[in-house]
């Protein structure tokens, strides 16, 4: 697992509408492919794919035991991205300015 990624490309990954929902799933626990795929209607090869970035990072691991792949997020790694202040400051500043400007 390598630790240097481009943040921003991970940020984009993780908000990604055919990464999103799967990560949605993992959020609530630790789940098969096969789980995944029915629910989403993709393909394991599918799921691996739009995941990539994300397992080859840590922020997703995988498992295999007897015969299944299970997806697990780790999701301290996910919310600490996701909640830095410096991914959310340009959006704050912009509303703040909207805010303003309406009032």
């Amino acid at each position: 697992m390598k630790e240097n990624y481009d943040r921003q490309k991970m940020i984009e990954t993780l908000v990604n509408p055919d990464v999103s929902p799967i990560l949605l799933e993992l959020e609530e626990g630790n789940k098969d492919s096969s789980y995944l795929e029915e629910k989403l209607h993709v393909s394991e090869s599918e799921i691996l794919e739009r995941l990539s970035y994300v397992i080859e990072y840590g922020f997703v691991k995988i498992n295999r035991s007897d015969g299944k792949v299970i997806f697990s997020a780790d999701n301290d790694k996910l919310n600490k991205i996701m909640e830095s202040d410096d991914n959310f400051s340009g959006v704050i500043d912009g509303l703040t300015e909207l805010d303003s400007f309406l009032n």
